[in-house]
């Protein structure tokens, strides 16, 4: 190959952030993605991501350093494909391929001798070399390893913090061959400072999977200790602060409604399907689900007991949820928790509302397609009165706190955001 264009496939929260930053270091990247209306507005040289400024886009788009198309057909243009499409679950908990395994049919007719070809997907370990790899091969006549490069390479986003950069969070790098990492670290340490080598593609995609289900897993102890010390008039929120303060031996981790995003809630998941085929148990991952699958129905039971203060029921409740993304100061809203309490607090009769800033209008999804089209509604003095309860399920910082606490009839805070302004009101509870 003499190309030096990067192609990346999936222009979503990882997609997007990676092609900028290839862009930036002087890279040359040509976006493919099945949204038109994606590659339509970086072309336009808009964003459609709250944390990426159109500015950011439009310089590259300007500088000839970033173009997109639907056209897969070009990717025979690059030197290198990076793929990061999504990796669900089905309605079984069992992991979804579909994506990864379309897109790897979508340009493996059209893969060139000496191409570099990376998934950054999270997924189980043997996906890359298997999978993947099997449909690259059957659609190109190509032999991975021999005629064209493969390898893994973790993706390591984590929107909404402003500490997190692309550039410099360390890359896990795995390649099919020795030849296939080697050809891999060189493309991206053309854009990463930081490169971490690994074995195989099956140590990379085992990292990922690692860091994701330590995450979900600690979480879940939080969250089943928030009830217990909860029953014993402790506050979870005090015993983390000061634990922390411990400088060795402790990390804290934070309780919540529930888990949302596209990596917590998914990903530790994949492994527990795969042990199976090895005879193996994961009970760990499995009680932690259990764990945190429970929180929207602990916070159901909160939101009756508050009501309850007041002679009233979820039935016939008017209810503002505050936050409809799965994390703050994001406008990601997949897998987030809030739709799971609107579902239950809708079941149990109570009429719902929600304000988020950053998600003035709900867009459809896989998982929520019937809330597609409702809009978030204003915060205000005189709005607030008119709901019986406001929830706070999310922690966003661009919601007046000061106004929520000032004129909320009832609240029921999942996310400790109100506890300064209203710790020890009798119209204040925790969930």
């Amino acid at each position: 190959m003499t190309s030096s264009t990067i192609g990346i496939i999936g222009l979503g929260y990882v997609g997007l952030p990676l092609s900028l930053q290839f862009a930036r270091t002087g890279s040359v990247v040509l976006g493919f993605d099945i949204d038109a209306a994606k590659t339509d507005a970086l072309t336009a040289g808009e964003s459609y991501i709250l944390h990426i400024p159109a500015e950011a886009v439009k310089a590259q788009r300007d500088e000839g350093r970033l173009s997109t198309t639907t056209d897969f057909s070009r990717v025979r243009e690059c030197e290198a494909v990076i793929i990061c499409v999504p990796t669900p679950l089905a309605k079984h908990r069992e992991p979804d391929l579909t994506y990864v395994l379309n897109t790897g049919r979508a340009i493996a007719p059209h893969l060139q001798r000496g191409q570099l070809v990376v998934l950054e997907s999270t997924t189980y370990p043997g996906t890359t070399d298997t999978e993947l790899r099997e449909v690259l091969e059957a659609g190109s006549g190509l032999k991975a390893g021999v005629d064209f490069h493969l390898a893994f390479s973790p993706e390591r986003e984590d929107p909404g913090n402003p500490q997190s950069d692309v550039a410099v969070i360390p890359k896990i790098v795995g390649g099919l061959t020795l030849e296939c990492q080697k050809h891999a670290l060189a493309v991206y340490g053309r854009a990463i400072k930081t490169l971490v080598p690994v074995e195989s593609c099956r140590v990379a995609e085992a990292v990922k999977l690692t860091e994701n289900i330590f995450r979900a897993v600690n979480i879940a102890m939080v969250n089943e200790l928030k009830v217990v010390y909860a029953a014993m008039g402790i506050d979870i929120w005090d015993v983390i602060d000061a634990a922390k303060t411990k400088p060795f031996g402790f990390m804290p981790f934070y309780p919540g409604p529930g888990l949302g995003g596209h990596c917590i809630p998914i990903d530790p998941f994949y492994l527990t399907w795969k042990a199976r085929e090895y005879g193996q148990e994961t009970r760990f991952i499995e009680l932690a689900g259990e764990v945190n699958t429970a929180m929207p129905a602990y916070v159901i039971q909160r939101v009756g007991e508050a009501l309850a203060t007041t002679q009233q029921t979820i039935s016939g409740s008017r209810i503002l949820m505050i936050g409809i993304a799965y994390k703050a100061n994001v406008d990601d809203d997949r897998e987030s928790p809030a739709y799971v309490l609107w579902e239950m607090l809708e079941k149990a009769g109570a009429q719902v509302d929600y304000h988020d800033p950053h998600v003035p209008v709900i867009r459809p999804s896989r998982e929520h397609a019937h809330f597609a089209g409702r809009k978030s509604v204003a915060l205000s003095a005189e709005t607030l009165p008119g709901y019986d309860l406001v929830l706070v399920a999310t922690n966003h910082k661009a919601v007046n706190a000061d106004l929520v606490a000032a004129h909320a009839r009832l609240v029921v805070d999942s996310r400790n955001v109100l506890s300064r302004q209203m710790k020890g009101k009798p119209n204040y509870f925790k969930a």
